[in-house]
């Protein structure tokens, strides 16, 4: 479990986060939302550590991420996995290279086991004969599935995706969520999804904390979500004509 405290974040006089209190539970997808300039961007990175914040506290398991050592620190970025928005595959190293990576950095494992793992993790992802190609020769949606690998091989406690079906279309999309849903659920992992895409939180938003001017405005679930009577909530989920006919069925079949 991840918990977040009374977060606040600025650059400059531009007050980002306004005291943010959050939890974010493991074995589920838990969702950040909210529209360019909501502050989902800047929270992800706070959780990353990748910002440092002026108030409030990020606690890893009860352990605070402010107050940890390098080494302390250093221990739980190796517990962490990261699907950067455009895959951020390295594209002078194959495809195998690519997934080993975090195994090189953040572990003393022979060669052998290395690769083993990689197998492991290729298999998982559905790319079983995908190690020698270059990321140049893979689609969008096998590139997301590579970085979904790289980011699970090194058995994470925490998932990170920053937008992960951007670029991607709407069947291949569904298959990532599916995909980041089914690991998390498998492994147990506390995975955290930075999206735009209201298909994936109708999908699979286990737990959805959505962010307006850098409040936390509103926090439940996909289905809790049709009950909702938060006017900004409503506003930025149901802005399509589909999901407008969605929440209508949906209150209808439930009355």
């Amino acid at each position: 479990m991840i918990e977040v405290k009374d977060l606040h974040k600025s650059f400059g006089d531009a007050h980002i986060l306004k005291g943010i209190s959050t939890t974010f539970e493991k074995g589920k997808t838990n969702l950040i939302i909210g529209q360019s300039g909501s502050g989902k961007t800047v929270f992800l990175k706070c959780l990353l550590g990748l910002f440092e914040y002026e108030k409030g506290t990020i606690a890893y398991e009860g352990n605070i991420m402010s107050e940890l050592t390098a080494n302390e620190k250093r221990d739980l970025r190796a517990q962490i996995g990261m699907v950067f928005q455009g895959s951020a595959l390295f594209d002078s190293m194959t495809i195998a290279e690519n997934v080993m990576f975090p195994l090189r950095m953040f572990t003393k494992q022979s060669k052998s086991e290395m690769k083993d793992r990689v197998d492991f993790v290729l298999k998982r992802v559905n790319l079983p004969d995908a190690h020698k190609k270059m990321p140049s020769e893979a689609s969008g949606g096998m590139q997301k599935r590579v970085a979904i690998a790289r980011a699970i091989v090194n058995n994470p406690k925490y998932l990170f995706c920053d937008e992960p079906n951007s670029g991607l279309d709407p069947k291949t999309a569904i298959v990532i969520d599916n995909l980041i849903q089914e690991i998390t659920d498998e492994y147990q992992i506390t995975t955290v999804i930075n999206s735009h895409d209201m298909n994936s939180v109708m999908e699979i938003g286990e737990k959805i904390i959505f962010l307006k001017d850098g409040y936390k405005e509103w926090e439940g679930s996909k289905d809790t979500i049709f009950k909702t009577d938060n006017d900004a909530v409503t506003n930025f989920v149901y802005s399509s004509n589909l999901f407008k006919k969605v929440r209508r069925m949906y209150i209808e079949e439930n009355q």
